[in-house]
């Protein structure tokens, strides 16, 4: 048994004797990204491609600040603060090998609500040239349905009169990017890199909308001056568990507050519109392709939204996890029949993409038994989710007179899951949604109104106005109030 060591800048050179661990002088590194929302896909995704390229191939002057803008952000902003920015990244493979190394591409992190002044100086710093993030599909601050920026967020109204005090993304990036105008500097570039189709073009669009509304010169500038590359990214990332902790101490000896796990897959694809310059990141394997919007359909209708149709009808069946689901034939023939009927055909070509290999490979990564991606993760803020994952592909099924009978059942069992929050045992599920009160008072008036879940406007579009959708959701969801056998409704419509 190894003595235990924490995990620091101090103790790195002894901990090269365990796991890998950075080579590179991390000291003498600069910021030129700046990153909002570091949660554990973040981790996983571009600040490992980060750090790989500063192993390769140097790349100094790319390191990565963190930025929590919320109070939920401290717990992440301390372990990282007290670990000196490093973690433990535990690459998990299907054949049960694990691969641990240390990940030291972010080399500070500043808390907004702590600190605002801090934040927008390193945000306007010459030297940060992009400005990325992962807040989630919720904190892109639109309503769903109509795609327009929600002005009734309070915390937006106060930014509105308060350029000065910002809370929001939106208000940071405009304060920033104001004193960087002030002072005669380049515009960064605005990087999205979170599971919403066209992220950058969202991004750029809530942006000028809101700067508008608050400094309708300062909008013009930049709508000029910034770019807002769109971007495909994927790895699938589970939430750290005590297992992940304690196994790092057992098996290596490493005192690691706050690792990340992950799969063996990792995959970006992202346009080359950049304001200020990039990372070489084509070295270390991240596709620059001058449109990305097939990859991210393909991405989010398929991996996403099969994801969720696994998530939900797994959680009222009583799967605790995603791999549970795919050692269960009823869920694997169901979900490729759902992305072979139903995604494939609305599906535009995609270059240097074999589709049905695609498809394939999704199924091995999510019946990876050493994942272990709960149910509860992935059905978690479905509200933000369903509308741009699963909800299009059966408007576009609709429209070109397609199968939309396995995704009619997600939206079904969806209402169940919302009004009930039981499996078919009576376990309680962890519900997470922003929206949950909202959908659970729709989906209790299921039983006088079967369409009640449905009238969500702002989740479901027009959808309520398709008989051809209604007749059919109305049936589905009777019988799942009826019996709650959602297997056995899965098998029925195969």
């Amino acid at each position: 048994m190894k003595n235990t060591l924490l995990l620091n800048q101090k103790n790195l050179a002894q901990l090269g004797s365990r796991i890998p661990v950075p080579t590179y002088e991390r000291d003498a590194q600069k910021v030129g990204m700046v990153h909002i929302g570091v949660g554990g896909f973040h981790r996983a995704h571009q600040a490992f491609y980060t750090h790989k390229l500063m192993e390769g191939f140097g790349a100094e002057g790319w390191s990565i600040c963190g930025i929590g803008l919320r109070e939920g952000d401290r717990k992440i902003h301390d372990v990282l603060q007290k670990q000196d920015g490093l973690y433990t990244l535990i690459v998990k493979h299907p054949d049960g090998r694990i691969e641990p190394q240390i990940i030291g591409s972010i080399i500070d992190f500043k808390l907004g609500v702590d600190k605002t002044e801090a934040v927008l100086d390193i945000m306007a710093s010459p030297n940060t040239k992009i400005i990325s993030l992962t807040i989630t599909e919720g904190g892109y601050n639109f309503n769903p349905t109509t795609g327009e920026f929600d002005f009734d967020n309070p915390d937006i109204q106060h930014e509105l009169k308060h350029p000065d005090s910002p809370k929001t993304v939106y208000g940071y990036l405009t304060a920033a990017l104001k004193k960087r105008r002030d002072a005669g500097l380049s515009a960064f570039t605005v990087m999205s890199c979170d599971n919403i189709q066209h992220n950058g073009d969202v991004a750029r669009k809530m942006l000028l909308t809101f700067a508008r509304s608050q400094d309708l010169a300062l909008a013009e500038w930049i709508e000029k001056e910034v770019c807002f590359p769109n971007s495909m990214v994927d790895r699938i990332t589970p939430v750290t568990s005590p297992s992940d902790i304690e196994y790092l101490e057992k098996t290596h000896g490493i005192n690691d507050e706050w690792p990340v796990t992950c799969e063996p897959f990792i995959q970006w694809v992202i346009e080359d519109k950049f304001s200020n310059g990039r990372p070489d990141f084509e070295k270390v394997g991240v596709q620059f392709v001058p449109d990305v919007k097939p990859y991210e359909e393909m991405k989010l209708r398929l991996l996403n939204a099969g994801h969720s149709v696994l998530g939900i009808l797994g959680a009222i069946h009583g799967h605790k996890t995603i791999n549970a689901c795919m050692e269960d034939q009823t869920f694997v023939t169901y979900l490729r029949t759902f992305m072979d009927k139903e995604v494939s055909p609305v599906l535009e070509e995609v270059k240097g993409i074999d589709l049905h290999e695609y498809k394939n490979s999704l199924q091995e990564r999510f019946a990876n038994p050493n994942i272990k991606d709960s149910v509860s993760r992935i059905c978690s803020e479905s509200s933000a989710k369903l509308p741009k994952f699963l909800i299009p592909t059966l408007q576009e099924n609709l429209s070109g007179k397609g199968s939309i009978k396995l995704g009619s059942l997600v939206i079904a069992a969806w209402c169940y899951y919302s009004d009930k929050g039981l499996d078919k045992n009576g376990q309680p599920l962890e519900i997470i949604d922003a929206m949950s009160v909202q959908l659970q008072q729709a989906a209790q008036k299921t039983q006088t109104d079967p369409l009640a879940f449905i009238r969500q406007e702002s989740l479901f579009g027009d959808l309520i106005n398709n008989k051809q959708f209604t007749d059919l959701y109305e049936d589905l969801v009777q019988k799942i109030y009826a019996d709650n056998d959602i297997k056995k409704l899965m098998q029925s419509l195969l």
